[in-house]
C-alpha cells in the first residue's frame, strides 16, 4: 500500500502531457525502475485499459495498483493519481471565476485557444493513422462526422461505429445470418439513452450527466470535447462554448488525468460541491470497470470480437473529435492573430515535437502580448 501510494501520489504531481506520456512514465516506473511487473502483464494490462469505456491511464493507474496491493491497491492508486489534479484544477477554478473577466485573463485564453485546436489536430492526426485501417473504417470516422454535424447523439454514434465495424467483419467471414440482428442490437442499446435538453442546474443532473460520460466515453481525453459540448453546450445550455475551450486548456496544462477538466466545470456551475460531485461521477465508473475486467483481461486480449467493436468505437471517437473541433475553431479562431497562433503551434507540433504544456504557456504569452501587436 505504501509503494502504491507513493507512486501514484508522484505522478498526479509531476505526470504532465497527456495519457501517452502518463503511461510512459508509469511503464518506466513498475516495469524498469521497480519491476513489479513484466512487459507482457504491461501490454495486457494496457489493452484492457483501452477495451473499457473511460480514461486509459487513470484505468491503467487502478490496475497497477490492483496488481501490487489487491483491491485496496486497487482504490488507493486511483483516487493517488486524481485527487492531487483535482485540487489544483479546483484552485484554478477559483482563480477562473474571481479572476476570468479581467482584461488580462481574457487575453490570456485569447492566445490560449488557438493552441489547443492545434494540439487537437495533432492528436487526431496521430490517433487517426493508427484508427483509419480500412477503407470501411474510414468510411465510419467519415459518416460520424457528417452525422455528429448534423445533431444525431454522440453515444448513438459510437455505438453504431462499432456496430458498423463488426458488421463488415460478420460478412466478410460469410456470416450473414446475424450481421443485421447484431448491429440493431448495438444499435438499440445505445438509443435509450436520454439527449439531455435545456434545463435549469442541478447537482443530480451534474452528477448523472458525468456519471454517463465516464461510463461510455472510448478514445483519447480530447474525444471528452464532443461529450461536453452536446450535454452542456447544446443540451443543458449550461457552458458557452469558450468556457467549454477554456476548460479543457486547464485540463492540459495540469498534472495526472485530463478528465480533470469536470472538476473545472462542476467548480464554475455549482461550486464546490458541483467540482466534487462532476469529478466523482466522471471517475467513478472507471473503478467499477477496472474491478469487473481484471479477472477477464485475458479473455478481453483474445477476443477479436470485442478488437473489431473496439476499432469502430475508436474511429467513430475520432470522427466526433474532427467535429466537435470544427465547431469550437469558429469560437478560437476569431482573427488573423489567432489564426497565426494556431498555424505556428502547428509547425512546432508537427516539425519540432514541442511538449504541449510547453506550447499552451507560449499561447498564454501572445494573448498577453496581444495589444502590443494588434
Amino acid at each position: 500500500m505504501k509503494d502504491v501510494a507513493s507512486l501514484f501520489l508522484k505522478l498526479g504531481f509531476t505526470a504532465f502531457g497527456g495519457p501517452a506520456a502518463h503511461i510512459g512514465l508509469m511503464h518506466h516506473e513498475v516495469v524498469i525502475r521497480r519491476k513489479w511487473i513484466d512487459e507482457q502483464r504491461f501490454l495486457d494490462l494496457l489493452g484492457a485499459a483501452n477495451l473499457i469505456p473511460g480514461p486509459a491511464s487513470t484505468e491503467m493507474a487502478i490496475y497497477l495498483g490492483f496488481q501490487r496491493a489487491g483491491w485496496m491497491g486497487l482504490v488507493l492508486a486511483g483516487l493517488c493519481f486524481i485527487l492531487p489534479a483535482t485540487f489544483i484544477v479546483l484552485a484554478l477554478a477559483w482563480a477562473y471565476v474571481r479572476f476570468g473577466t479581467t482584461a488580462e485573463a481574457s487575453r490570456l485564453f485569447y492566445g490560449v485557444q488557438p493552441v489547443l485546436i492545434a494540439i487537437v489536430i495533432q492528436a487526431l492526426w496521430n490517433l487517426g493513422a493508427k484508427a483509419v485501417k480500412n477503407v470501411l473504417t474510414g468510411a465510419v470516422g467519415v459518416g460520424v462526422i457528417i452525422l455528429y454535424l448534423l445533431g444525431v447523439n454522440v453515444l448513438v454514434l459510437l455505438v453504431a461505429g462499432g456496430g458498423v465495424i463488426m458488421l463488415g467483419e460478420l460478412i466478410r467471414r460469410g456470416k450473414t445470418g446475424t450481421p443485421v440482428r447484431t448491429v440493431l442490437l448495438l444499435v438499440g442499446w445505445g438509443l435509450p439513452v436520454v439527449t439531455v435538453a435545456a434545463a435549469p442546474f442541478s447537482l443530480s443532473v451534474l452528477f448523472l450527466t458525468f456519471l454517463k460520460i465516464g461510463a461510455t466515453l472510448y478514445g483519447s481525453g480530447y474525444v471528452l470535447l464532443a461529450y461536453l459540448h452536446a450535454d452542456l453546450v447544446t443540451g443543458l445550455g449550461w457552458l458557452t462554448g469558450k468556457q467549454l475551450v477554456d476548460a479543457v486548456a486547464i485540463g492540459q496544462v495540469t498534472p495526472g488525468p485530463v478528465f480533470t477538466t469536470a472538476t473545472f466545470i462542476g467548480y464554475l456551475l455549482g461550486g464546490v460541491p458541483g467540482a466534487l460531485v462532476a469529478t466523482l461521477g466522471i471517475f467513478l465508473p472507471s473503478f467499477v470497470f477496472v474491478a469487473i475486467s481484471s479477472p477477464l483481461i485475458a479473455r478481453l486480449r483474445s477476443s477479436s470480437w470485442s478488437s473489431k467493436i473496439l476499432d469502430g468505437v475508436n474511429v467513430a471517437a475520432l470522427g466526433l473529435m474532427a467535429g466537435v473541433t470544427l465547431q469550437l475553431a469558429k469560437v478560437a479562431l476569431i482573427d488573423p492573430y489567432t489564426i497565426v497562433i494556431a498555424l505556428i503551434s502547428l509547425v512546432l507540433l508537427f516539425r519540432f515535437r514541442i511538449n504541449s504544456t510547453w506550447l499552451i504557456a507560449g499561447g498564454a504569452i501572445a494573448g498577453l502580448t496581444s495589444a502590443l501587436w494588434r
